[in-house]
């Protein structure tokens, strides 16, 4: 009788330890399993910060990211004088209407500026084959494009001049439909441009606004293509955000004559 009691004692003590055992796994891979997860969502917010410090690759490495918030109440002259300290650079597209279906080459005279572009600029420029609606076709991959892309670091110190324009935030397209107009654009191009750079100036109370002369693009980034346009329209947007209008003297801005093949650029460039 004593022999079977003792007997049973063990059978009990194994199943207990059998169902220990078993709890005892399940705890440590609970355990294993919530650190596993934290683990994971810590690595992925480190990565996602991680991204947002690099800079695009598109962008200059040399762009300044922070901008001196108090600049916006400070005095017109001393608005001009910290302005000439830097900008970014311009982000042009460039449309090439022939009034046939012809090849073109288009460089840019000065490509160690560039910080990216698309299709992929090489030391040979660009060789598209273009047609009267706009339509591109790139000759080296076949790919068919509506126009050229690129970025390029400015070689002129845009800053705010005593010519230009006041613009309250919420009136930006509105004054963007009204004076791309005068300097030559077509809508579907008008609306392109303020798709880009209307979210840019909106965000501001007031943006001082100027576009550049013809002088000042051509030196900032020379323009070749071949054969030679009939007309060519480049525009050059520089701005910077205010948190009060100045007073500058209205840009007088003329209409050029669009006729024959004609190349369109346009761009931007924010005064820091």
């Amino acid at each position: 009788m004593e022999q079977r009691k003792q007997k049973g004692q063990i059978k009990i003590s194994f199943k207990t330890a059998i169902i220990f055992i078993i709890l005892l796994v399940l705890l440590i891979a609970i355990i294993l399993g919530v650190t596993f997860v934290i683990i994971q969502n810590n690595s992925k917010e480190n990565a996602y910060q991680n991204s947002n410090n690099k800079e695009n690759t598109c962008q200059n490495n040399n762009t300044r990211e922070e901008v001196n918030q108090n600049m916006n109440s400070l005095s017109f002259d001393m608005i001009k004088k910290h302005s000439e300290d830097w900008m970014r650079m311009a982000k042009p597209i460039i449309y090439l209407y022939s009034e046939e279906t012809s090849k073109i080459e288009v460089k840019l005279g000065l490509p160690e500026k560039i910080t990216c572009s698309y299709p992929q600029y090489t030391n040979s420029g660009w060789k598209v084959q273009a047609e009267p609606n706009g339509d591109l076709v790139d000759l080296s991959t076949q790919r068919n494009l509506y126009s050229l892309y690129y970025e390029s670091e400015n070689v002129i110190p845009f800053k705010v001049e005593d010519t230009g324009f006041a613009v309250k935030g919420s009136d930006s397209a509105k004054f963007l439909e009204e004076k791309l107009a005068i300097l030559g654009l077509t809508e579907r191009e008008v609306e392109e441009f303020i798709i880009y750079w209307l979210p840019k100036l909106e965000k501001n109370n007031y943006n001082y606004i100027r576009f550049a002369t013809p002088e000042e693009i051509n030196k900032n980034m020379p323009l070749t293509i071949e054969p030679n346009p009939d007309t060519t329209i480049r525009v050059l947007m520089t701005f910077k955000g205010l948190n009060e209008p100045i007073d500058v003297k209205e840009q007088k801005l003329t209409t050029p004559e669009r006729k024959g093949f004609v190349a369109v650029e346009w761009g931007g460039t924010e005064i820091q």
